[in-house]
């Protein structure tokens, strides 16, 4: 293994090994493909179903419903992607596998019909276990041994997270509202596609590096998972694993339950008690049964792994609430942008927002266009069909840039697309990830709990001033002509709160858990994005009822005063914190 990583660091691109490039580029694909296939789907399902693009005509509720659960899904399958990579199959065949899957996933939707969709978010959800949680898996064997060049290594992986983010929305987005929804879901899948077969063709410029588990390497393990038995002091009783099963299928029964009584009225289990629906019911049934959990088995711990663990646990709570509020960007916001702002530019208000468009199209492919020829130079005999295959899908993005702007350029009126505005989030955190990550490691670096609180008023400032600019709206109002700016300022602080939050949750997993529980505490941070992101599509599912009861800007409201409560929360338990966390920083 070591010759293997010495190997790879003799061809450097930028300063770090070649396959790092080669991850790079394959999760850019993977994120083009993700993201792209996201910024369409509740437009889609929603849209009007007449019209020279027709959608489906779902509701809101059902389409975010259906949302939710996937989301919910993408975050807890990779736990299991993880364990088989790292037992069974290795790294590098889990991340061929699930770009497969995940391929045929976005190839059944672009079929477009009930059946082949739920296929189709299917096969993305199992095939998002094998690929998410492999990819970093790879780098950080990579990096084994060279820590003083980790960091870096993954920031530029993240920025070719973002970088794809970026092109996705920007590609599928358009395509998929101009030209036909099946096309925007297709694109996604050939760009997955053709991520795959790069990968897969490059895979020798890695050696053994991330290849089957030997069996003498699962003998090692099982050893040292032995020794790790031993070491436990709190291991599992038999309440802990009733607890487990009681939450697994309570939560279960709620994240099946509430798309398919949505969607099709099939109820799993049809009641309802003290007013509340069977889905609601057994949510609040897992809620409570995983607060009563941590409840039993933390104060069995000693005392700095239980103040510890406390204290993260705090901070995941603070997670999920960050979460519920940030990911309205993919459920309910989208139906804002499209009913209630202004999108129409006329005259030279057009011609601006063409150039605007223009330069944040073409200058970060430019830059990834040039890291992708550097990378060609020092690879391109070892791996050249990788490299060509890479090249070609480079060649078909940029046709579809440039055949994009033209058509563009050539009207007369100018209209926004709804998906435009999803960019922003990556185009900030491009813009503003190099300024937080220099004040972190300053000596202004904040401690956890006011990054949290930060997190979470800066997010809460975004929906503040949707509220303001909504307040006006009548009640029960279907469209309005809300100026762009007011979006355009929302995913400003949106991003400047992800930055000051979501890079924390893992840091400090790894600093406050023991090793020996990582993976259980990795598993319940992931749960509680999941939880999140289910909880985010839920609430925003009402955002047509909470408009015609109470008012569009009462909505937003809801996201503005719940996370500057806890944020202020946050701050207030700065003390307690810190004392919990026993000197971790």
């Amino acid at each position: 293994m070591t010759t293997d990583i010495e190997n790879m660091f003799k061809d450097k691109v930028l300063g770090h090994p070649a396959g790092l490039f080669v991850l790079f580029f394959t999760e850019m694909w993977e994120r083009f493909s993700y993201y792209g296939m996201r910024a369409i789907l509740v437009i889609f399902l929603t849209g009007a179903i007449s019209g020279n693009n027709p959608g489906w005509g779902w509701d809101t509720s059902t389409a975010l419903s259906l949302l939710g659960t996937y989301a919910l899904f993408v975050y807890l399958t990779p736990i299991v992607g993880g364990w088989l990579a790292d037992n069974k199959i290795g790294y590098r065949m889990a991340v061929v596998i699930g770009a497969l899957l995940m391929t045929l996933g976005h190839a059944s939707m672009a079929i477009e019909t009930p059946t082949f969709l739920y296929i189709g978010i299917a096969l993305l959800i199992v095939g998002n276990g094998f690929f998410k949680p492999n990819m970093t898996s790879i780098i950080s064997k990579m990096y084994a041994g060279k820590n003083d060049k980790k960091d870096g290594a993954y920031n530029i992986f993240y920025m070719g997270v973002n970088a794809g983010a970026f092109i996705g929305i920007m590609l599928c987005g358009w395509v998929g509202e101009k030209i036909g929804w099946s096309y925007g879901f297709g694109l996604a899948g050939i760009f997955m596609f053709l991520g795959m077969l790069q990968f897969y063709y490059a895979q020798s410029i890695f050696g053994s590096l991330g290849d089957k588990p030997k069996k003498i390497e699962t003998n090692t393990a099982n050893l040292t998972s032995k020794n790790k038995t031993e070491e436990k002091l709190n291991p599992f009783s038999m309440l802990d694993y009733s607890l487990i099963v009681v939450f697994i299928i309570s939560a279960l029964i709620f994240i099946i339950n509430d798309p398919l009584s949505k969607i099709g009225n099939i109820h799993l289990l049809n009641f309802s008690i003290a007013g509340m629906s069977d889905s609601l019911f057994f949510a609040l049934v897992a809620a409570i049964t995983f607060i009563i959990l941590l409840l039993v088995r933390i104060p069995r711990y000693t005392k700095i792994e239980r103040d510890r663990m406390i204290a993260f646990t705090i901070f995941c709570l603070f997670t999920i609430f960050f979460w519920a509020a940030f990911e309205q960007a993919a459920g309910s916001l989208p139906i804002y942008t499209r009913d209630f702002t202004d999108r129409i530019l006329e005259g030279t208000a057009g011609n601006i927002f063409k150039i605007i468009d223009l330069l944040v199209t073409v200058i970060p492919m430019l830059v990834i266009t040039y890291v992708l020829i550097k990378l060609f130079n020092k690879t391109f005999s070892k791996i050249s069909l990788s490299n060509i295959i890479l090249g070609i899908s480079f060649l078909i993005v940029w046709f579809i840039i440039i055949y994009k702007l033209y058509i563009e350029f050539q009207a007369t009126e100018t209209e926004v697309p709804i998906t435009w505005f999803a960019i922003l989030n990556s185009l900030f955190i491009i813009i503003f990830a190099p300024l937080f990550t220099k004040l972190w490691d300053s000596k202004y670096n904040p401690p956890a709990s006011v990054k949290y609180g930060l997190g979470l008023i800066i997010m809460a400032i975004g929906f503040g001033l949707l509220a303001f600019a909504t307040k006006d709206i009548p009640l029960g109002a279907k469209t309005a002509k809300l100026s762009m700016i007011w979006l355009v300022l929302a995913y400003l602080f949106h991003t400047l709160g992800e930055l000051c939050l979501s890079p924390m949750g893992l840091s400090y997993l790894s600093k406050l858990v023991p090793a020996r529980m990582v993976a259980f505490m990795f598993g319940v941070y992931y749960l509680a994005i999941a939880i999140g992101n289910k909880l985010a599509h839920y609430i925003g599912g009402d955002i047509e009822k909470i408009s015609q009861e109470s008012g569009l800007s009462y909505f937003f409201l809801i996201f503005t005063i719940v996370p500057i409560a806890l944020g202020l929360v946050s701050f207030a338990l700065h003390p307690l914190l810190k004392k919990l966390m026993h000197g971790v920083r």
